[in-house]
């Protein structure tokens, strides 16, 4: 696959020591392009809030980023990894709507625009006992059956099962890594990320190996956090299966609700388990829906999966900014007795035998409540939103 300008150019941005995604995305708004960001000054980077020496050493790595970035091409020639940017059709659509989205994915495999839309992430411990195991199986499995990509960090324990389950179901996964292709983490992991990413005869593969970072950054403990950012935004939800107390797990499933406006599902586990504290702990906060079958999973999917498909799914889903405005547009008659109905959080059901309307009426309401923001869904019930 031929890569573009855009993405030669944002390519090289990121050689740039410095340069974080953040940084990038607001020097590509400053001019435009991504091309028309490698020809700007220290003063206009300067603009970005980055200080006068530092502005100074950005702009002249600009300058001097083009043979980094075809070192870097000619390495992902050698490894058989593809280069996707933020600027292309097949980046992740989902990933595109975090505030961080890297600007930069080097792959091997597939990237499948249309399939992969609707995944789910599957996180948990590395150090997982055999009730994960089993459950990690039985869902990723059941999931991938019923065509949902399944997205995990190809870790030792939950992730790897994941990902093994996948294959065996002949579904699709996403393993996202801590480090460059050219390394693989953990090692011993080699075979089953060959078997995601093996394309056939025919251009087909299992899924892909993806990862932002440079094709040789070693593993390093620092890179998994960022990591998660990636499995959660590529992604509806994120089934948490099994997560000790401080779990990286749960690094994922909190940016999953509080920076992506993910949906966020947990199963239980046992509660003497300290494999389970963190995942037992995330349902009794409330920060996730308790799940107990995989259909428990499609159900609360349904609603972020319909938005995405009717492309409202930015609109439903973009977290609440506390500097959000009120919204003072006036309302039809039904979506106000919905509000009013809302003094508590509600099942559709419930809407449907307070308000009188019918169910297929309510659904279309509180579609719209949500997109206006007015309205939120929690798992399977519904919340009117406190406007700032």
């Amino acid at each position: 696959m031929e890569t573009s300008p855009s993405t030669i150019a944002l390519l090289r941005l990121t050689m740039v020591d410095g340069l974080g995604p953040a940084t990038i995305a607001k020097l590509v708004d400053l001019v435009g392009s991504p091309e028309a960001a490698l020809e700007l000054s220290a003063a206009q980077i300067g603009l970005c809030k980055v200080g006068k020496d530092r502005a100074a050493r950005m702009a002249a790595d600009i300058r001097n980023s083009q043979s980094l970035a075809e070192d870097e091409l000619a390495r992902a020639n050698q490894l058989r990894a593809q280069i996707v940017s933020i600027a292309d059709d097949h980046y992740p659509a989902l990933l595109k709507q975090i505030p961080d989205a890297p600007p930069i994915l080097y792959y091997k495999g597939t990237l499948r625009p249309e399939t992969d839309r609707f995944a789910a992430a599957i996180v948990g411990s590395r150090r997982c006992t055999a009730y994960g195991l089993e459950q990690t199986t039985r869902f990723a499995g059941t999931l991938a059956r019923a065509g949902i990509s399944i997205v995990s960090g190809g870790a030792r324990g939950i992730d790897t099962a994941a990902h093994r389950a996948v294959l065996m179901s002949k579904g699709r996964t996403i393993a996202v890594l801590g480090c460059g292709l050219a390394h693989t983490y953990p090692p011993e992991n080699a075979e089953l990320f060959g078997l995601i990413s093996e394309i056939d005869e025919h251009g087909n593969s299992a899924g892909a190996v993806v990862s932002e970072l440079p094709l040789n950054t070693i593993p390093d403990k620092q890179n998994f956090p960022r990591r998660n950012r990636i499995i959660s935004g590529m992604s509806l939800g994120v089934l948490v299966i099994e997560a000790a107390k401080g779990s990286g797990a749960l690094i994922t499933a909190e940016q999953a609700t509080e920076e992506h406006g993910r949906e966020v599902f947990a199963i239980p586990g046992r509660v003497d388990s300290s494999a389970s504290e963190g995942s037992n702990l995330l349902l009794k906060s409330g920060g996730a829906a308790m799940v107990t079958e995989p259909g428990d999973v499609v159900s609360l999917l349904e609603s972020p999966a319909r938005h995405l498909f009717s492309g409202t799914h930015a609109a439903r889903f973009a977290p609440t900014q506390a500097t959000e405005p009120k919204l003072a547009a006036p309302i039809a008659p039904d979506q106000q007795r919905i509000l009013s109905a809302l003094d508590t959080e509600r099942s559709a059901d419930e809407l449907v035998e307070i308000t009188g309307l019918a169910p297929a009426s309510l659904r279309s309401h509180l579609t719209l409540l949500e997109i206006s923001k007015r309205v939120t869904r929690i798992g399977p019930r519904f919340a009117r939103r406190t406007q700032a």
